[in-house]
């Protein structure tokens, strides 16, 4: 086996993926195997390429990094996800880590921080740039808000815990289904087993209850 970490660069703006290949390669161990400007050529490329850790820019045409990330989660390809973003928003940083991702990246510090980033990930670690370190700390309290409010929320799935927080942005199941690229009854089934773990009952307690809890999700 080689010893290579092998790396899929997906961003729309060509001299962003040539400066990130250009950062990585300087380190011997890592390699940029495949580059794609747009969401599905990076999901036709880690299909064809099979790679270690795909960095992912938040927003791409065709296919968002974040639609990419599920779509990944989904089909439960064997990768590690990296995001990649020019914002500062604390939104989108849950989101992101909601998905299941590795590593999370501001662009305007990729130079300094996604070599560090790989290097960390490639462990089976965490790494978060450093600038926005306040938001995994506002993250961790939260959750641990939320699991001292309802105990219960701890047996939930990393899915179930995903689509309890679109319900709180009063997505439908349809919705939901067409963003997780899942069937509407697979989502209703994931809403009713939320129920049952959360001892809710009636039509609408779940919903009532992701609302009620929107600002810890």
């Amino acid at each position: 086996m080689s010893d290579k970490i092998k790396i899929i660069v997906a961003d729309d703006h060509p001299l962003m993926r040539k400066g990130l290949k250009t950062v990585l390669e300087t380190e011997e161990r890592f390699e940029v195997i495949a580059q794609a400007s747009n969401g599905i050529e990076a999901f036709t490329a880690l299909q064809e390429s099979p790679a270690d850790i795909i960095t992912l820019d938040v927003e791409m045409p065709e296919m968002s990094g974040i639609e990419v990330a599920r779509k990944i989660i989904e089909e439960q390809v064997e990768i590690k996800i990296v995001f990649l973003t020019m914002y500062k928003d604390e939104d989108m940083f849950n989101e992101a880590m909601d998905i299941g991702a590795s590593g999370y990246v501001l662009k305007e510090n990729a130079v300094d921080d996604i070599v560090d980033c790989i290097k960390e990930v490639s462990k089976g670690s965490y790494y978060i740039s450093p600038l926005i370190s306040k938001y995994l700390i506002n993250r961790q309290k939260k959750m641990q808000s939320l699991s001292d409010s309802s105990p219960s929320i701890n047996d939930l799935t990393k899915t179930e815990r995903n689509i309890l927080r679109m319900v709180a942005q009063n997505k439908t199941s349809k919705e939901i289904a067409e963003e997780l690229f899942i069937a509407s009854k697979t989502v209703e089934n994931h809403r009713t087993n939320i129920s049952r773990k959360l001892n809710l009952s009636g039509s609408h307690s779940l919903i009532k209850f992701a609302l009620t809890n929107k600002s810890i999700l």
